[in-house]
């Protein structure tokens, strides 16, 4: 059983590391966050303080970090994981950054003999916690194989899509199908409301029609709760949004309901609700509809 580094302990990060200790994984981890390593220490896990010091005592690192720029310091900054591999190692990146970054990255780590999956999620914390993530992965087959075990105790679906890259396309194509799904309901439960008719009721009905949808159960959930806890961040599925806009604008895709959802998250950012779940964005929908 391969030993396992971890890197990211945040909302996503903190119950998928300890569900692989849980599977009898020897983890070690990292994270800026002092007290995220010590909640993992607790379970089990060895703890240290670098990236570096990580990939010296693991046989696959795992990354779930917000953006770009922290995969980039991850992997090739001073104290990255680039300075502590050795050939034979597979490096895994959950995050949710921008394709050609994985492809820039990758070409390094092959150059000192290290495999790399990109391996985005949906799932959001409910997912993390449960083990039910969906996986989107990019990479070689003999990688992915190498992976599949470790996969199987986060996710509930794993999915191989092609080379390195293509799992941050398809989580670019999934947030933009949950973005515009998410807007969906919180339009319609709006308009409910506004029209002084029952929203659990409303739901309801929809739940059992052709309007179900994840985004109705778990986003509408919480509207109808007023329970605006991230299980994913706005300010983080901005982030993806942009991804989203800049990946159609180099393949010259038009994404126009995107950019209208990208608008209306820079308007719950600007109300600083950049920590709340997107679903918050009912708020704003609200006082547009002066109620």
């Amino acid at each position: 059983m391969d030993k396992i580094g971890f890197i990211g302990l945040g909302i996503m990060g903190r119950p998928m590391a300890i569900n692989l200790i849980k599977a009898g994984y020897d983890l070690t981890v990292y994270d800026p966050n002092k007290t995220s390593i010590d909640i993992l220490k607790q379970h089990g896990a060895k703890g240290v303080t670098s990236s570096k010091e990580v990939a010296e005592s693991s046989d696959v690192v795992i990354s779930i970090v917000p953006d770009t720029p922290q995969v980039e310091e991850v992997v090739l900054g001073d104290q990255g994981i680039i300075h502590g591999i050795e050939k034979g190692m597979l490096f895994i990146d959950m995050s949710s950054i921008e394709a050609e970054a994985e492809k820039r990255i990758d070409k390094k780590l092959s150059e000192k003999g290290v495999d790399m999956l990109d391996a985005p999620v949906s799932g959001g914390d409910i997912g993390a916690e449960k083990g039910t993530l969906s996986i989107m992965v990019g990479g070689s087959d003999a990688a992915f194989n190498r992976a599949k075990p470790i996969f199987e105790v986060l996710g509930g679906k794993v999915n191989h899509i092609g080379a390195v890259g293509a799992g941050q396309i398809t989580k670019t194509c999934n947030q933009i199908a949950t973005a515009l799904a998410t807007q969906g309901v919180i339009e319609a439960l709006t308009l409910a409301k506004k029209a002084n008719v029952d929203i659990g009721k409303v739901r309801e009905a929809m739940l059992g029609g052709f309007a179900a949808s994840k985004a109705l159960d778990i986003a509408g959930g919480k509207i109808l709760k007023r329970d605006f806890e991230p299980g994913f961040k706005t300010v983080l599925y901005r982030k993806d949004l942009n991804i989203a806009l800049q990946t159609g604008k180099s393949l010259s895709v038009p994404l126009t309901g995107t950019s209208l959802v990208a608008s209306e998250m820079d308007a719950l950012l600007a109300h600083g609700k950049g920590e709340s779940d997107f679903s918050a964005l009912v708020q704003i929908i609200e006082q547009l509809a002066a109620m």
